[in-house]
């Protein structure tokens, strides 16, 4: 793969998961990285882990869902004069029940979970890209965003709305040299699904509805954000890299088989 040296990067959820995974990779290749999460501890030991790698990284702590606090992150990514070339976007999240059970707030809070990380980064660090001459925006959305999952819908919602949201900027921001697409993981082994991983007839419900018989890790996830962060995939813009091991050629698994839901057809576990 290129090299990215001379390259500034910022990862937003870069302290574990899908995000370390992918700073590690940017990192390895030359670019000048920094991660942004919410929390200093996992931040300082994802920092700690690489440099044990022989990779160095900064850091930024600030919450995605802070205007402040991303555009500050964005300013600590840039060089001395605000140009930033790779950013990649990580959190969101969702909660599993029936559709008819989500509070009223409830489901467009998550909904927004998932977008406004998405949107944050784009529009700051768009900005720094503007001003470097262009940059690639890769965020990461979910294959929630292209086939029935029954009983995520804030998730999935959310995550459609991602894919609408790279489609429409690297439509406008084409002119700018600015490249923008995403990658939909299929489920992954991070520390966010750990609860499905360790529920031995879930993941053998989604290994029945794969092509491919095998679990996702972050490495197949951060390759392919690699792959849309560098000159490798410069006439790559407005994609949606869906890396699932083929489950969403299949059927989502049922989550009411797998857990216990609340009855949609009884009144009484409505929520107000």
């Amino acid at each position: 793969m290129s090299s990215l040296e001379g390259r500034r990067a910022i990862v937003i959820g870069g302290g574990s998961g899908i995000g370390l995974g992918a700073a590690r990779l940017l990192a390895r290749d030359g670019a000048a990285v920094t991660i942004v999460g919410r929390t200093e501890g996992k931040l300082a030991d994802a920092v700690n882990a690489l440099a044990d790698e022989g990779l160095g990284v900064a850091s930024c702590p600030a919450d995605a869902m802070d205007a402040a606090d991303v555009r500050r992150a964005v300013a600590a990514a840039a060089d001395g004069e605000g140009r930033l070339h790779i950013a990649v976007v990580v959190p969101g999240g969702g909660s599993i029940k029936p559709v008819l059970r989500y509070g009223d707030d409830q489901f467009s809070q998550e909904v927004d979970r998932n977008v406004r990380p998405v949107f944050l980064l784009l529009k700051h660090a768009g900005n720094a890209m503007v001003r470097a001459g262009g940059g690639a925006f890769v965020a990461v959305s979910s294959t929630a965003a292209v086939f029935s999952t029954r009983y995520i819908a804030s998730y999935a919602a959310g995550k459609a709305a991602v894919d609408q949201l790279v489609r429409v900027a690297a439509d406008e921001l084409g002119r700018l040299n600015i490249r923008v697409n995403g990658v939909r993981p299929g489920m992954t082994r991070t520390a966010t699904t750990a609860g499905a991983f360790a529920n031995p007839a879930m993941m053998q419900a989604f290994l029945d509805g794969q092509p491919i018989a095998r679990h996702g890790e972050v490495a197949d996830i951060a390759q392919a954000i690699r792959y849309l962060a560098g000159p490798a995939s410069g006439w790559v813009t407005g994609q949606l890299l869906t890396v699932d091991r083929g489950h969403t050629l299949r059927a989502f698994v049922d989550y009411a088989s797998l857990r216990d839901l609340p009855d949609q057809g009884d009144p009484s576990t409505a929520t107000d």
